[in-house]
Parts: C-alpha cells; sequence; structure tokens
C-alpha cells in the first residue's frame, strides 16, 4: 500500500515537481490548490510525464471549513508537504495585508485540520529570506533569522515560530522547515516548469520572457551591491533537485525524524550575481539580451547562499545540477511553453 501525501499549492512551480517526484518514488498524492497562480492543466502534465494523474481538489485554504471537510477525507495521510501561499518579494512590500491574510490563514487552518484529523507530520516551504541580511556567510541553519524586508518573508518567519509553538505544546506533532534559496530550472521532460501570472517577479522567467520578445526589456534592480560587479548574489538551485529533496525528507517521516522541529537549507552552497546569470544565459542561448539597470527593489539583500552541509550529513541530499543546466532547461521550457499551454 502506498504512503499517502497530502500536497497544497501542489499546481505550482515547486509544487509540481515535488508531486512528480513523489509519484516517481511510489507515494500516492492529493493536490489541494485554488489555482490563484496555477492551472489544472498542470495535472494532465504530471500524468504525461509520470503515467498517473494525481487525485486533485479546488480548495482555497483560507476557508476553515472546506478545509477540515477534505481533511477529514484523508485521515490515512502520512503527511502534508505545504506550498500553499502568495510568494512575490516586490508585491508584498506593496501589500503586506494580501500577504498576511493569505499566507498565514492557509497554513493555520491547514495546520488545525491536519492535526484534528490525526495527520501529524507537516514538512513546510520557507525561504532563506527568513535569515534577512545574514552577519556571516555561507548561511547555515544556526544563522539567526530576523525580521525580513519583505512581508512575504516574514510570513515565512512568522510561520517558523507558530511551528515552534506548536510543537512546545503538542508531543505528538513533527514539523520540517525547508530553507529555500533561489529555485530556476524546468523539468526535462520540457512540460512543467515556472509560467508566472502577469509580469515575472523572478529573475529566470523574466530574462526567458525577454528572450523570447514577450518582454521588450528585463529589468537589473540595483548594480550599487557590495558584491563583486555590483548586482545582488543568490543561491540558485535547479527545482527538480529541490524536488528531489522533499522526497528524502518524506523518507525521513517514514523512519523517524530526529527532533520534533527540524531546518534544512536547500541550495547549492555557491553563488551567482545577477549579472553573471545574465551572462551566462547569453551563452547557453546564443541570445544577446536586452536589461537596463534600474533603481533596487524594496526588500532585496546583497547576499545570500547556503551551506549544505546539514542536509547533506542527515539526509544525504545535495543538488546535482550545474548552472548551465538550470539556465538550458529554463529556455526549452520557455521555448515550449506556449505550443503546450492547452495540454
Amino acid at each position: 500500500m502506498k504512503n499517502k501525501i497530502i500536497v497544497t499549492g501542489g499546481c505550482g512551480y515547486i509544487g509540481a515537481h515535488t508531486v512528480i517526484e513523489l509519484i516517481t518514488h511510489n507515494f500516492e498524492v492529493l493536490i489541494l490548490d485554488n489555482l490563484s497562480n496555477a492551472t489544472e492543466k498542470t495535472l494532465e502534465r504530471i500524468q504525461k510525464i509520470t503515467g498517473i494523474k494525481p487525485r486533485f481538489t479546488e480548495i482555497d485554504l483560507k476557508d476553515a471549513v472546506k478545509t477540515n471537510a477534505i481533511f477529514s477525507k484523508h485521515q490515512d495521510a502520512i503527511a502534508v508537504i505545504h506550498f500553499a501561499a502568495h510568494k512575490a518579494v516586490g508585491e508584498s512590500v506593496d501589500n503586506p495585508i494580501k500577504y498576511y491574510k493569505n499566507n498565514l490563514y492557509s497554513l493555520l487552518n491547514t495546520l488545525s485540520a491536519q492535526r484534528k484529523n490525526g495527520i501529524q507530520n507537516f514538512i513546510f516551504s520557507s525561504s532563506a529570506t527568513v535569515y534577512g541580511t545574514p552577519k556571516t556567510l555561507s548561511i547555515t541553519e544556526e544563522n539567526e533569522t530576523q525580521r525580513p524586508f519583505s512581508a512575504y518573508g516574514n510570513t515565512k518567519k512568522i510561520a517558523k515560530e507558530i511551528l515552534e509553538d506548536l510543537i512546545s505544546t503538542d508531543k505528538t506533532f513533527s514539523a520540517i522547515s525547508l530553507r529555500y534559496f533561489n529555485p530556476i530550472g524546468a523539468h526535462d521532460s520540457g512540460l512543467i516548469g515556472e509560467l508566472p501570472s502577469g509580469i515575472p517577479n523572478n529573475l529566470m522567467p523574466y530574462i526567458t520572457q525577454t528572450a523570447a520578445g514577450i518582454r521588450e526589456k528585463l529589468m537589473v534592480y540595483g548594480m550599487d551591491y557590495p558584491t563583486k560587479d555590483g548586482t545582488p548574489v543568490r543561491d540558485y538551485i535547479h527545482v527538480v533537485d529541490l524536488a528531489k529533496a522533499h522526497v528524502a525528507v518524506t523518507r525521513l517521516l517514514e523512519k523517524k525524524q530526529e527532533k520534533a522541529f527540524e531546518v534544512y537549507n536547500l541550495g547549492t552552497g555557491v553563488g551567482f550575481s545577477v549579472l553573471k546569470i545574465i551572462k551566462s544565459f547569453e551563452a547557453v542561448s546564443g541570445i544577446a539580451l536586452n536589461y537596463e539597470i534600474t533603481d533596487r527593489r524594496p526588500g532585496d539583500v546583497p547576499q545570500l547562499f547556503a551551506s549544505t552541509a546539514l542536509v547533506k550529513e542527515k539526509l544525504g541530499w545535495s543538488a546535482e545540477k550545474n548552472l548551465d543546466a538550470m539556465i538550458r532547461s529554463s529556455w526549452e521550457w520557455e521555448q515550449n511553453v506556449r505550443s503546450i499551454k492547452n495540454l
């Protein structure tokens, strides 16, 4: 009998890649998603890749009654992987209430519903933004979390505190928080990738859409940071590597994690600047990008890159794909997506 995993936000970018890896590793998956930044057509794409169409319920997790009702039907699940959240840093600075309401209500309702229905394991999609402007690099899990500059980041920090408080009072409950650095790339099939609604907030889809002629030019937010070339430095990780890390964490739950609340960084341990990503894309694609240097974007910090020693030691996981592979798969997805969007 397959172990069942409930995946909230499972039609989204990271969620869909993780669902593919879970199915590939013989888990049964139930996706819960409100499709606010995703499409139900993703289910057919997952089926085309894996041969299995995951179960799906369209639901807004801000609705506590409906959330509890769906969890009551799946009390046999061994864990919840919680991706459901708004995630655009810039938008969260402009509209913080939207982010606090969506990200925290959906988290609280999910936790309440799963505990009420006896599902005692929770895997949380967190972010390196909880480290704020780090005092030391590379960033280990022992780095102090700080008040992030964006409402998006702060919802992740508040979520950590909610989980800590919950676990301190409920000895039957356990959680693992995965702090992502910067996921990019797409599935090798070319059927699943990042497809944001409207103007992209993340660097890579902005680059690929500019190269494809969908955007007139790429905006580079700030060239006066204290970095080698003046542009922000980030740790970019292939989304498939990230998805595989979730499988490794879920396998840990099948055994038993050491502590009731564990935290792992998910990155490569290497930082690349925005200009380095642009130049690497031009080299891989053969296309010269039209870009413009503009003012810094609120909420951005100069450098973030991970120490991945702990996750390698505890879970035996490390990222495998290099920067060229990340960029190449992103560009192949961009070239494919317009022709497969109706699949």
